[in-house]
């Protein structure tokens, strides 16, 4: 199996409102953080969980032992492009420092650091990073952990979005207009709700197994559909455009 693959289970909505207790707010004032994090999704098409490596932090950790301008150094940035690419710079700082390594990328829904492992409920790095790969409901506990600790609920509930933004995105938020985005995410969904999480756990799951329902938004558009029924079609499966715990699982039973 591909390093950091695993079991990657769609959001439930027990997982989501259990948050949201933890945290004393609503779905939506949850799924406003993820929105901004990671477009809502904790894994990418191959089930690795959606992660950013930060070369910055893995130079503090190394105390700049391995600093080559890339893969660690003493300024953030260098990204490159996102999803497996950050798995190649991560492979390369493993080979370096595995547990630095490890502590210096952000992980899941949430983008939580590895190296808050503690305050996100952990007892080490490693741990956090196996029970990042099992799902989004397990991603969704260790951000509400880490939130808790922050003492950021409170903002969050009261939707005070500046001092939310710079406890969670650290005190250059405003370079990146995190809390404008949290705002508008938060307007957006107020409107709309939050997503279908039956519909999501469906594109999701076509999603890794190669039915490209283009996103994974909740929203059982006609891409969706189609993505479903070219599923069933090559599994023998009565084509069918409702969606729901059964088609479920069907996709569960495929992966």
């Amino acid at each position: 199996m591909e390093p950091f693959r695993g079991s990657a289970r769609a959001m439930s909505s027990n997982g989501l409102a259990s948050t949201g207790n933890m945290l004393g707010t609503h779905a939506i004032e949850v799924f406003t953080v993820l929105t901004v994090e990671t477009n809502g999704c904790g894994f990418l098409p191959d089930r690795r969980p959606q992660i950013l490596y930060e070369r910055h932090i893995f130079h503090r950790l190394t105390n700049g032992a391995f600093d080559d301008g890339d893969i660690s150094d003493p300024t953030p940035g260098g990204y490159g492009a996102g999803g497996a690419h950050q798995y190649e710079r991560l492979a390369k700082a493993i080979t370096l420092n595995r547990t630095a390594a490890l502590q210096s990328a952000s992980w899941g829904i949430g983008q939580i650091m590895g190296e808050n492992f503690r305050i996100a409920g952990f007892s080490d790095v490693e741990a956090m990073v196996s029970s990042m790969m099992l799902g989004e409901d397990e991603q969704l506990t260790a951000m509400g952990n880490f939130l808790l600790s922050k003492k950021l609920n409170s903002p969050l509930a009261s939707h005070d979005w500046t001092t939310f933004a710079r406890g969670y995105n650290g005190s250059n938020f405003a370079i990146n207009k995190y809390d404008v985005r949290l705002n508008g995410e938060f307007q957006k969904l107020s409107t709309t709700g939050v997503p279908d999480l039956v519909v999501r756990a469906v594109q999701l799951y076509l999603t890794y197994l190669g039915f490209d329902p283009h996103g994974i938004d909740g929203v059982a558009g006609k891409h969706t559909t189609s993505a479903l029924a070219d599923f069933q079609t090559a599994n023998g499966l009565p084509v069918t455009t409702s969606i729901d715990a059964s088609t479920v699982t069907q996709l569960e039973n495929a992966l």
